[in-house]
């Protein structure tokens, strides 16, 4: 009966124990699907029944929806222990049934979890931070190992490695590097200049523009970039071989996770990130230039002698060694949530944003305590 609209017709037996439940039309999903509560007022089964016959002699098209209709009907019958026959169903509607029936009905709990007392909530928190903190600690000093080894020739890593991960961190990254860092000195100079212009010094914009970029801003943005980059990436490449067991064979094989596999990003980083850096400070200059040049008629001549006036070479040094400190807590960041990262592919994702939000929050704090230590040492 195709194009028929599904219905239930339900007859009661002379004794009103036995019950007949005959299916009819089309069973799609587009018409929805029918709880276990719907069939209950449908059906209102009374006290009495004792037996449910469902035939499909009736039926028509039909699909998953009347395999979860007669699903929820059997959890019906049994709620109420009356028993169920199917009578002249399709065989593909038996054979579905049947495998259903082998697996057990998952049972959705409704129990809350038991609220913590406080102080319990705090020293289970409190022992994780530590927790965390031991495994830094540790990390560090395993990095601190394998570098010594380096230096002494014998750390067992690849140097093929080294250079491909160089090629990720330098090149791959310049395009943005660019972008971002010409975008950040034209903001500077944009800035400066309306407000010295106040004070008829729009000269100085390129002091300002020189030292923003040279001491903070282009080791500062070149980290975070290489933060959302590449060290999201170190932690879901180490997370995805955590997955797979990869670091258990390489500890199998006698070889040292950090100094195989975090080793090579080290070295890597701490090459291209100085270099990234002296690019990003070159193209925010070039950025405050443009501005110069155009809005306040200063040439390019002029802009260059006044920046080698009064920018200084150790404020460009100043933003290197940055650069240094920064590249060591990126590829730390990404490495311990990788190598700490669980065994699913939910852990790999949370693993990577945990990097990037720790490396961020740890460039800025480094960046916050080596600008102090340097304004208190008059640098």
């Amino acid at each position: 009966m195709q194009g028929e609209e599904r219905k239930l017709a339900l007859s009661v037996a002379a004794d009103e124990t036995q019950v007949r439940l005959s299916l009819h039309g089309d069973w799609r999903l587009e018409d929805g699907l029918l709880s276990k509560e719907q069939l209950r007022a449908q059906l209102d089964p009374k006290p009495n029944w004792r037996s449910l016959v469902v035939e499909g002699q009736h039926l028509g098209r039909w699909d998953s929806s009347l395999m979860s209709a007669l699903r929820e009907l059997k959890a019906l019958t049994d709620e109420l222990n009356i028993a169920l026959e199917l009578n002249e169903l399709p065989q593909g509607v038996i054979r579905l049934l049947n495998l259903a029936d082998s697996y057990p009905r998952r049972q959705v709990s409704t129990e809350q979890a038991p609220q913590l007392p406080f102080f319990e909530r705090v020293g289970r928190r409190t022992r994780k931070a530590f927790k965390r903190f031991d495994f830094t600690l540790e990390f560090l000093g395993l990095l601190t190992m394998a570098s010594m080894r380096l230096i002494k020739g014998q750390a067992r890593y690849r140097a093929e490695d080294v250079r491909l991960f160089m090629l990720d961190a330098g090149p791959g990254s310049f395009k943005i590097v660019a972008l971002i860092s010409f975008l950040i000195g034209i903001i500077l100079a944009f800035v400066g200049a309306v407000q010295l212009r106040q004070f008829g010094a729009e000269i100085y914009v390129s002091s300002l523009v020189g030292l923003a970029m040279g001491r903070e801003m282009g080791a500062v943005m070149t980290a975070i970039i290489m933060a959302g980059r590449t060290g999201a990436s170190y932690a879901a490449q180490i997370g995805s071989m955590q997955v797979n067991e990869e670091i258990d064979a390489l500890k199998t094989m006698g070889l040292s996770d950090v100094e195989f596999l975090v080793l090579p990003r080290v070295t890597a980083m701490l090459i291209m990130l100085p270099l990234l850096t002296v690019f990003s400070i070159a193209m925010g200059i070039l950025g405050g230039a443009v501005v110069s040049s155009l809005m306040l008629d200063i040439s390019w001549q002029l802009y260059i002698k006044q920046m080698s006036d009064t920018v200084a070479l150790y404020h460009f040094a100043i933003g290197l060694v940055k650069s240094i400190l920064f590249a060591v807590v990126i590829v730390m960041a990404g490495c311990i949530h990788g190598l700490n990262c669980g065994r699913s592919a939910t852990a790999v994702g949370k693993a990577t944003t945990l990097a990037v939000v720790h490396s961020i929050v740890a460039i800025i704090v480094v960046d916050s305590l080596v600008t102090v230590m340097l304004t208190v040492l008059g640098l």
